[in-house]
């Protein structure tokens, strides 16, 4: 994902005029959204879960981004981790001599260093729209009652999003909405007893930004 997006950066350098003038601005941003994600638990017992979850988030990021006149490029970088729920299920084994036993298996993950990659281009004086590729770690925080543990992995998405800068001079003010998309990933426990993949993890977001111009 890095790759290509500093091959689109590259392309868009190397295509500008050399007489556009290029303005560099940063800022914060406070966000809000709802995801909803799809994950499956399953054993090589042919035993398995699937439950969706849908969860409000909140959390604050910082940009950087040069605006080249009719289109900008920038990055965007959560400061914070954002952690899910701790999910819990607990399985039937059966033994030998006709007896069964419970194992509990706990799992929370963290989802960290979400850092988005865009380009924005201009409709109005004020209003824009924008596209993006992301990549963010997946860190798991695993209690497993099989005694194996889950490898951390990564995700990359893309963003679609739309937005209102208002200028106040010595600094402006950002509205926008956008979609986050991500990729679905599989992480098997150390045992190879079980395996959690996330089949599907998209979410709306809103935000609102201070940021200036330099």
């Amino acid at each position: 994902m890095k790759k290509t997006f500093c091959a689109i950066i590259l392309a868009l350098f190397a295509f500008a005029p050399s007489s556009m003038a290029m303005d560099f601005s940063a800022g914060v941003s406070a966000n809000g959204g709802l995801f909803a994600a799809t994950a499956r638990e399953a054993s090589t017992e042919t035993q398995s879960a699937e439950d969706t979850e849908i969860a409000g988030v909140g959390y604050t990021s910082i940009f950087a981004e040069v605006d080249f006149g009719k289109f900008a490029v920038g990055f965007d970088i959560v400061t914070e981790g954002l952690e899910s729920d701790t999910v819990e299920t607990t399985k039937l084994e059966h033994q030998s001599g006709g007896t069964n036993s419970s194992k509990t298996n706990k799992l929370k993950v963290e989802f960290d260093k979400l850092t988005t990659g865009y380009v924005a281009f201009n409709i109005t004086d004020n209003a824009y729209i924008k596209a993006g590729v992301m990549s963010v770690d997946v860190l798991t925080q695993e209690d497993l009652g099989t005694g194996g543990t889950y490898g951390d992995t990564s995700l990359d998405g893309t963003m679609l999003g739309f937005g209102y800068d208002v200028d106040m001079d010595a600094f402006f003010v950002r509205l926008e909405g956008k979609y986050l998309e991500f990729d679905g990933a599989t992480v098997n426990s150390s045992n190879s007893d079980n395996s959690v993949s996330l089949r599907s993890l998209d979410g709306l977001t809103g935000s609102i930004s201070l940021g200036k111009q330099f």
